[in-house]
């Protein structure tokens, strides 16, 4: 006799999205621990490392109504995997970001902020992704990253992400809470975030020199 998980085909993708979230778990586990026992390279590392977060920061809010508490999740399945716990949910970036902002940062700046700068960009651009393009949607994201970014004193006045952040902002503040951005306009946003995203990434090795 065949045994369904599922009965219609909202539990299906319910069912699939908690095995994909398994998967992600796991697959941070294993990538740590090759980290930590020097069988892939930093760069190998952090590239894949920035993969499973994002991914994992989509998945989790896909399914924040379901599963608010990944901990909970991760006990409940019996997963056994604490350094990916540690990566996805505590640190939320790569542990060689984490390292080189150690390094890099002076006394008044820290990994923290990097790791605040960071989820706040993976957040503002996963919510994009999932068609949050409300004016109420999209400013408090948006504060969010130009505070966080303006934290970091290494960083100059006319960094990319400052200077875009603060347009769209002023832009924003503009319209109504209700108004919606245009498909061209959340596009265009989407890419100046990736873009200042990655010129902050790539600041971080040298930062402070």
């Amino acid at each position: 006799m065949e045994v369904k998980l599922w009965n219609d085909k909202r539990e299906r993708e319910m069912y699939e999205n908690f095995a994909e979230l398994f998967a992600i778990i796991k697959a941070t586990e294993k990538l740590e621990r090759a980290y930590i026992r020097d069988i892939i390279s930093p760069s190998e590392y952090e590239t894949e490392c920035q993969k499973l977060i994002a991914h994992f920061k989509t998945l989790s809010s896909t399914l924040k109504d379901i599963v608010p508490n990944i901990e909970r999740f991760h006990d409940t399945y019996k997963i056994d995997c604490p350094a990916a716990l540690n990566r996805l949910v505590t640190s939320g970036v790569p542990a060689t970001v984490e390292h080189r902002a150690a390094a890099s940062m002076s006394n008044s700046t820290s990994a923290a902020i990097v790791a605040e700068c960071v989820q706040n960009f993976i957040t503002a651009m996963d919510s994009l992704k999932l068609n949050m393009v409300a004016v109420d949607q999209v400013h408090p994201l948006l504060s969010d990253l130009s505070g966080s970014l303006n934290k970091l004193s290494i960083l100059p006045p006319d960094f990319e992400g400052k200077t875009k952040m603060k347009e769209w902002i002023s832009r924003l503040s503009k319209m109504g809470a209700a108004d919606e951005l245009t498909e061209q306009q959340a596009r265009q946003l989407h890419f100046d975030l990736e873009s200042s995203y990655n010129s902050f990434m790539a600041a971080l090795p040298t930062a402070g020199t």
